[in-house]
């Protein structure tokens, strides 16, 4: 395969520059041109405050905020979209659950398991949980190839279990879990609450979350075309309808008294203050992109690119591959170089116009049992392509010469 899925020419910051290859799109990835018209147009046709005027303008603001919360819902296969809240991201996502159905729930006694494979996104609200309640925190190991083992999980899961958080697919290694199997595991054994990540896994995977028996799944827009600030936790109704507000403020009540107050129906009980209706009709905008795209052919591009990039670079000596063969994996190639830091390599990529991560991505009880302190992250999306990754192998080649000649 050569050609990228997407046409390079749809977004604007990589059409103006031909020599840049952007290998970063775990991090954040690159807005296509409808993107960023669906922004605009929201603050030159429609900019009022939803669900606060009487007059036309308010009202099409109103109708377009609700109009990219069904499309939304929609494209991750959530059937009551009432369930999607608004967030600032996955990150917000986790702390409302941390916060609101956390500290209802949680006690001194119970059991929070988490993987060794989270984003800290999705492990230090855990572990500060059961710091501040007295619960117990257990951590699932991971195989020999960076991926959750199963058989660890079903040890510590039991009917002391309050709540399991685990990613669909790590950031770091790009391993995806097997959630169908996973989510059969924790139910057979607890009533545990199941949060999962899936700030890696909507971007490149079809995802169903009411196939999944589960109770929140949470995402960011940034990583998949859309703009950076929004994002959405999807939650069971019955869960959602249990737990207090995370937030207190306008449009998130039902009535206010001098003494007490009452709260709104969802979505808006957690959607306190004037929301981000921008973004979030950028998010639609996104998400129809990919939708035109089909997600199950970015996931064929995305395996047959880190086929191909793994290959190149294996080639090279002194090259170590993190995580599981391709096939279970999203599109991320996590590698260090034998006597290279990974943060010199990133470094000298840039020199040859190649934008790599380098760090413990967030990441660092991962790190931990890698035995290293960082990695190296090349990450592929839908305007990739295989040019993308002969620059990648070229410029790897170069660094290492660089080293070879400066020992």
């Amino acid at each position: 395969m050569s050609a990228s899925l997407a046409p390079r020419s749809d977004f604007p910051l990589l059409a103006a520059d031909p020599g840049l290859h952007y290998l970063d799109s775990a991090a954040t990835s690159q807005k296509p041109v409808v993107v960023l018209d669906a922004v605009r147009a929201f603050y030159t046709t429609a900019n009022a405050n939803p669900h606060r005027g009487a007059y036309a303008l308010a009202a099409r603001a109103t109708d377009q905020y609700h109009e990219a919360r069904a499309t939304i819902a929609r494209f991750v296969g959530a059937a009551d979209s009432d369930g999607v809240l608004f967030t600032r991201g996955t990150t917000e996502a986790m702390n409302l659950v941390a916060s609101s159905w956390g500290h209802s729930n949680v006690r001194a006694g119970d059991e929070i398991v988490v993987t060794a494979l989270e984003h800290h996104a999705n492990f230090v609200p855990w572990q500060q949980l059961a710091r501040a309640t007295g619960a117990t925190l257990r951590i699932v190991e991971l195989t020999p190839q960076q991926t959750i083992d199963l058989d660890h999980l079903r040890t510590l899961v039991t009917t002391r279990t309050k709540l399991v958080a685990i990613t669909h697919v790590s950031n770091a290694v790009g391993a995806i879990t097997p959630l169908e199997d996973a989510v059969h595991i924790i139910r057979a054994r607890s009533a545990a609450v199941i949060v999962v990540d899936g700030a890696q896994a909507v971007p490149h995977l079809p995802v169903a979350f009411d196939a999944l028996g589960i109770d929140f799944y949470a995402f960011s827009g940034h990583k998949l075309l859309g703009p950076m600030g929004i994002g959405c936790l999807i939650g069971n109704r019955a869960v959602l309808e249990s737990m207090p507000p995370y937030q207190f403020g306008g449009d998130m009540i039902e009535w206010v008294r001098d003494t007490d107050s009452t709260w709104n129906v969802l979505p808006h009980k957690f959607e306190a203050g004037t929301p981000n209706a921008a973004d979030a009709v950028g998010l639609a905008a996104a998400v129809r992109y990919l939708d035109s795209l089909g997600m199950d052919r970015v996931r064929t591009h995305e395996v047959a690119l880190l086929e191909l990039a793994e290959s190149r670079i294996r080639t090279l000596p002194g090259v170590t591959v993190y995580g599981p063969p391709a096939a279970q994996r999203s599109g991320v190639l996590s590698f260090s170089l034998a006597d290279v830091h990974p943060h010199d390599l990133a470094t000298i990529l840039d020199q040859h116009g190649v934008c790599i991560r380098a760090g413990h991505h967030c990441a660092q009880p991962l790190m931990r049992r890698l035995g290293v302190s960082a990695t190296a992250r090349a990450s592929f999306y839908v305007y990739s392509d295989a040019a993308d990754v002969e620059a990648l192998v070229e410029a790897l080649t170069a660094a290492q010469g660089i080293f070879a000649t400066a020992d």
